[in-house]
């Protein structure tokens, strides 16, 4: 990536994002699987656009916090594979906005190639 394309995802990533109402997901390899591993966590959005917690109401960090445990847990081989199950078939699905979705498979593309090339993989 050149100086220039960083600098650009850089700013784009400054700008605002509306969640996804269905929840977030958190990415990670399992290479002793051969998976890519997406775990599913229900949130509910307030008026300020901030995640909160379905059950409690509370604010959900992004600096972590209390342990959550996944609503669902979606494996695949590929991000194409894992694509497939989180947006295609039979609902419900957990993804209801289409820059979630290509984000997710953006992050779902980097995984595969840390997971192909035994890299360590970090979500953005």
């Amino acid at each position: 990536m050149t100086d220039g394309t960083h600098s650009l995802d850089d700013q784009l990533s400054q700008r605002f994002i509306a969640l996804d109402p269905s929840g977030y997901f958190l990415i990670r390899v399992d290479p002793s699987a051969g998976e890519l591993v997406a775990e599913h966590y229900r949130n509910d959005v307030d008026s300020k656009g901030r995640a909160t917690d379905p059950e409690t109401g509370e604010v959900l960090s992004c600096r972590g916090g209390s342990e959550r445990a996944p609503a669902v847990c979606y494996r695949g081989r590929t991000a194409k594979e894992l694509g497939i199950v989180l947006t295609e078939g039979e609902g419900p699905h957990p993804v209801s906005r289409l820059d979630h979705a290509l984000y997710l498979g953006r992050e779902l593309q980097k995984a595969e190639a840390c997971l192909l090339q035994g890299r360590t993989y970090v979500q953005d």
